[in-house]
């Protein structure tokens, strides 16, 4: 209305004021187009070479239409469709090139989602993020999104940025593209729920493996391959230089050494399989010919396992050496040349875990992959916290109700003494599965977080029947053996019904007050508490604490520990001389009986003995509450079940 009004005035005015009131006029319009305009080129549905690159620069819209059939883009269906996509400008890539993915403060967004067509697989977008010629790729779903930050975190403190992550659900890579993680999109349509090992699922995502493999490497760029549920230690890329006639560089299951440094493995004494949880591809036309077979092995039959076909096809042919030096060998069809990767520096979840053999060789480990595990992906998980390589959010380390911890007592003679067998295996455990089993009890009556104590062993686990420990592996006797060896670590950390099972009782791993991530409020705070002799000095129930030490009477039972403890609750860690006699019993039944009946679920199995089938032995939590226990597997399929 101002402007008619405006507009009325001017045709009665001089024709002076005319001419003024008409520049001003337009003056306005011209500026509020220019406005709109900028607008517009800043909108966010813009370039994924933006996003790809973190760049806070605005650019110009991208349409669907006029592209040009120039790159690739990841489907799973066996058609291949073509995009052209923008690039985004030279310059900013090169001053953003360095600038580290995760930032704090995040690094700048739009304020929406881009399209998810913005997310397609494709050489430009690859491009961006390669360094040297090489891209370093994992992929996975929402469940494993603590994993894909995990693996992205530990190469951007080693100053790795060459990589990218694929998302096989729209929940994953909206939730990376907002924390600031290269990510693709691989069109999936995956579930975001956790995907079982031999599962339909499974198999699915072991076949859109082969498939990005096979669309990355026409690109042109070496591929460094990796599954999610493993760990950068070191900077590979100098190492697989050393390897420039290499078409392919694979890990391996392999647990015997057959190398004492860090060269490749002797691939006439690697007995087996090839794990393509890590390995690395070179665009070679071998290469692509391997990858082109592979594929269409596994997409004509959905039940293969992708490493089971990948074995197959390389063991085709295998030698001769490529020469006397590299350790390469020609293998597949005969051209292409093949190096296993060392296990004892690309480690696996038994070299790293339990044999420990970087640690023994004097070497450097590369990375640790969380295979020869038992309790899936929480055992994985756990493992890695164990090592203390898993990066969880501040609260994991600072739980409600704080922690509860003690120092676990074991005689030597348990440990060193007498030889290493089934018998002296399970009385070694057992003695600190009672010590756990009251652990677990106070944990549950404070409602304080446990630490699970690190845990010896006298004998290895594996899933078939072994002498001990693998003849030829460096496995020390005792060893510090994985949580998952003895316990159920997926059953602990699961949410059983309290009507039935009692409170839920959570758990940290053994070196969690140790990890550099506990905050400094936590270590500050801390409680020593020596159990002592009722009736000796200063032993008492009281809260009366010396030098920040509590001296509580053994044999105490769960009202005495409910009229002393709650004194300490805004305490953040209170820790135990020892688990011996700490505890005498709940103050009702009901509540002991679901108790007994969640922790009997905790515990697992030892396999395997060579002479019996089932050649398993179960754990017992209360096997000191069974005259003459003794550690023998089932005699009958009858009695084939865990002792609950």
């Amino acid at each position: 209305m101002g402007l008619v009004k405006s507009c009325e005035e001017v045709t009665h005015s001089r024709p002076l004021f005319l001419t003024i009131y008409t520049v001003v006029i337009i003056g306005i319009v011209i500026s509020t187009c220019y406005v709109f305009s900028a607008i517009y080129s800043a909108n966010p549905d813009s370039s994924p070479s933006t996003w790809f690159s973190l760049s806070s620069q605005p650019s110009s819209p991208l349409s669907n239409e006029g592209r040009g059939p120039t790159d690739q883009t990841l489907n799973v269906s066996k058609s291949e469709t073509v995009h052209d996509v923008h690039p985004s400008n030279p310059e900013t890539q090169k001053v953003l090139w360095k600038r580290p993915v995760l930032e704090v403060p995040p690094p700048p967004h739009p304020k929406k989602m881009p399209p998810l067509e913005d997310f397609q697989l494709t050489k430009e977008l690859v491009q961006q993020r390669v360094k040297d010629n090489i891209i370093i790729v994992t992929f996975g779903n929402y469940a494993f999104m603590d994993f894909i930050m995990t693996w992205v975190r530990h190469l951007d403190d080693l100053g790795v940025s060459n990589y990218l992550v694929g998302a096989m659900d729209t929940k994953l890579l909206e939730a990376l593209f907002w924390k600031g993680v290269p990510v693709f999109d691989m069109n999936s349509h995956m579930s975001t729920a956790d995907v079982g090992w031999g599962s339909p699922t499974f198999h699915k995502m072991g076949r859109e493996k082969v498939i990005l493999i096979n669309l990355i490497l026409p690109f042109g760029y070496e591929l460094l391959m990796c599954d999610t549920d493993m760990v950068w230690l070191k900077n590979p890329l100098p190492y697989l230089a050393r390897y420039p006639e290499a078409d392919v560089l694979t890990s391996s299951d392999q647990v015997i050494p057959t190398v004492v440094d860090d060269s490749l493995e002797v691939w006439q004494e690697v007995g087996a399989a090839y794990n393509i949880g890590i390995f690395h591809w070179r665009p070679t036309q071998s290469a692509k010919k391997l990858a082109l077979e592979w594929k269409e092995l596994v997409l004509a039959d959905e039940k293969i396992w992708d490493q089971t076909g990948f074995n197959d096809i390389v063991h085709r042919q295998l030698g001769p050496s490529v020469d006397g030096d590299s350790g390469l060998v020609y293998a597949y069809d005969g051209n292409l040349k093949l190096g296993i990767l060392p296990a004892s520096i690309f480690c696996s979840g038994h070299t790293y875990f339990v044999q420990a053999m970087y640690q023994q060789l004097r070497l450097e480990p590369y990375a640790v992959h969380t295979t020869f595990q038992f309790a899936g992906t929480e055992g994985k998980r756990h493992r890695l916290r164990e090592a203390m390589f898993f990066h969880d959010p501040p609260e994991y380390y600072n739980p409600p109700g704080g922690f509860l911890s003690f120092k676990p007592s074991i005689p030597k003679s348990l440990l060193l003494s007498g030889n290493h067998t089934v018998g002296s295996h399970f009385t070694l455990v057992n003695y600190q599965i009672k010590q756990i089993r009251t652990a677990l009890a106070i944990a549950s009556i404070l409602n304080r977080t446990l630490v699970m104590p690190p845990i010896w062993c006298r004998l290895d686990r594996l899933w078939f029947p072994h002498p001990g420990v693998l003849e030829g592996s460096m496995t020390r006797q005792p060893f510090l053996c994985p949580l998952d060896h003895v316990f159920e670590v997926n059953v602990m950390l699961k949410d059983l019904p309290e009507e039935e099972f009692g409170p839920g009782i959570d758990i940290r791993e053994h070196s969690v007050l140790d990890n550099p991530s506990l905050p400094p409020e936590v270590k500050k705070s801390w409680l020593d508490v020596q159990l002592c002799k009722e009736g000796s000095q200063d032993c008492n129930a009281s809260n009366n604490t010396i030098g920040g030490v509590l001296k509580f009477p053994k044999h105490s039972n769960e009202e005495m520990y409910m009229k002393v403890f709650p004194s300490f609750k805004d305490v953040k860690v209170i820790q135990f001389s020892s688990m011996q006699d700490a505890f005498a019993g709940f103050a009702h039944k009901e509540r002991e009986e679901k108790f007994r009946k969640r922790v009997k679920r905790y515990l697992g199995i030892w396999c395997c003995v060579s002479d019996h089938i089932p050649g398993h032995i179960y754990y017992d939590m209360y096997w000191d509450e069974k005259p003459g226990w003794t550690p023998l597997p089932p005699q009958t399929s009858a009695d084939d079940h865990p002792p609950w």
